[in-house]
């Protein structure tokens, strides 16, 4: 007989909208073993390949169906640093779902029948974090001589930083915020990744012995050969991308018009919805537009609808996409979550110009109607204007999110530091090596906007380059 998905638990839109508390529930032991006995185990097993990291994903789920849930979670360690974050935030629709043999062969994404890979790899993750599993540690005596500087404590520079301690190595991971996780901390809303499961990741790498420097910005209040000067044997980069990029539209400079950047910061590292709790405030409107169709704009939008919520107005916040929703690069899961939380969708709809009142305050979004044309440089079929489409949408606040360009500072303080047009470190593919010897790099700095689990990948490359140069020394 044909088993169906084991549907994950969620919390009712209805009552999600009017707080920050995670929607996932994920799955009971029960719904875990009955999902889990739903894998083929096939003899070539295609959504390993489609996993940038490469866990053994057969055998995890193997593993589960037989209830030895500390050999899944071991199966995936060896792979995956931080299999409770990537079980929540990866986008598998893309990735390793996507190959499992249950999707059809040329869909752009997994389809509903395709293994829920993610959710039970989440649930490994929390059974090895309720359970204090802990990684075995590798130390070798020849590598405690050596102290190794991290910069950025995201997920690539969290990533590197545990490869290297688990050897032995010592590292410090330079923050220039005052709190730790970069973008998973910074980016992505608590209702998404809760604090407590970023947290027991970065306490887990504190007892591996890592040391984390906060209000450090590496660039300025040091330069990148002062760390070598000061007896780093290596410098990894992880600095991710966090320049916002904007529409360069009339009126864009209009008040209550934010960057993503802002936005999801004030909202996720300082807390902003528990004002006045906490001391940061941030704006909200009853005519909210969010201007892009990737994860961080479904981000913007579902906390911009929870502000409303909060603030007591109607929930009335758009996402405005140029393209079809097809196309849209965000997560499905996170499209539809955003659906059933009464988000609406502009598609095929380019900004023109924003208007604002005598006092300089956006009103309205003056926008243009598309049709697809031909692919472009990305694959997807671009938009086209329509002539004679102008309409208005009401507007009095906006969130500008249309992607993201690599920090400038430490790089403009580098001049040896080579990059690309983008901006982005240039690197050898293989060993992750930049331009300067011993400065090695991973992640959003490298690759431009891409997921936690492919900055994952980056860095433990660059990690086991790293350790490939102690050896030689």
């Amino acid at each position: 007989m044909k088993k169906e998905p084991v549907k994950v638990k969620e919390a009712s839109a209805e009552i999600r909208v009017g707080n920050f508390a995670e929607v996932v529930q994920g799955y009971s032991e029960e719904e875990a073993l009955a999902e889990s006995s739903r894998c083929l185990q096939c003899k070539n097993p295609l959504c390993t390949s489609g996993c940038p990291v490469g866990i053994d994903i057969k055998k995890f789920i193997y593993h589960i169906t037989q209830k030895n849930y500390q050999a899944a979670y071991f199966t995936i360690r060896e792979k995956s640093n931080f299999p409770s974050i990537c079980g929540r935030v990866c986008p598998a629709e893309y990735q390793c779902r996507k190959e499992c043999i249950l999707t059809k062969k040329g869909s752009p994404f997994a389809s509903e029948q395709a293994i829920n890979i993610h959710f039970l790899e989440r649930f490994i993750g929390d059974y090895g974090k309720n359970n204090n599993l802990n990684v075995p540690e590798e130390k070798e005596e020849r590598f405690t001589k050596f102290k190794v500087a991290v910069v950025g404590s995201g997920p690539a520079g969290l990533c590197c930083a545990g490869e290297l301690a688990r050897k032995g190595v010592k590292v410090d991971i330079f923050e220039s915020l005052h709190k730790t996780g970069g973008v998973l901390r910074y980016g992505i809303p608590p209702f998404r990744l809760p604090w407590d499961i970023l947290d027991f990741e970065i306490n887990y790498l504190k007892k591996l012995g890592v040391n984390f420097i906060t209000n450090f910005l590496v660039g300025k209040a040091k330069a990148v050969k002062e760390l070598f000067s000061e007896g780093y044997s290596a410098v990894f980069l992880g600095l991710g991308a966090g320049v916002p990029s904007f529409l360069g539209i009339p009126g864009e400079n209009s008040c209550n018009i934010y960057s993503v950047n802002e936005f999801l910061t004030r909202v996720n590292l300082m807390s902003a919805y528990k004002f006045p709790e906490f001391h940061t405030p941030v704006n909200i409107g009853k005519h909210v537009l969010i201007v892009g169709g990737g994860n961080t704009a479904m981000d913007s939008a579902r906390v911009a609808l929870r502000l409303q919520k909060l603030k007591g107005y109607p929930l009335n916040t758009t996402v405005i996409y140029r393209r079809t929703e097809v196309e849209m690069p965000a997560r499905r899961l996170e499209i539809e979550h955003a659906k059933e939380e009464g988000i609406k969708f502009e598609f095929l709809v380019q900004p023109k110009e924003f208007i604002a009142d005598e006092q300089g305050f956006v009103k309205k979004l003056i926008c243009l109607k598309s049709k697809l044309g031909e692919p472009d440089s990305s694959g997807r079929r671009r938009p086209v204007i329509i002539e004679g489409s102008e309409f208005e949408l009401d507007c009095d606040l906006c969130v500008i999110a249309v992607g993201l360009k690599a920090n400038q500072i430490l790089i403009n303080a580098t001049p040896d530091l080579k990059t690309d047009k983008y901006s982005d470190v240039i690197v050898d593919s293989e060993s992750m090596e930049s331009s300067i010897k011993g400065v090695f790099a991973g992640g959003d700095i490298v690759g431009g906007e891409g997921t936690v689990i492919e900055a994952m990948g980056m860095a433990k490359k660059a990690a086991q380059s790293i350790i490939g140069e102690l050896s030689g020394r």
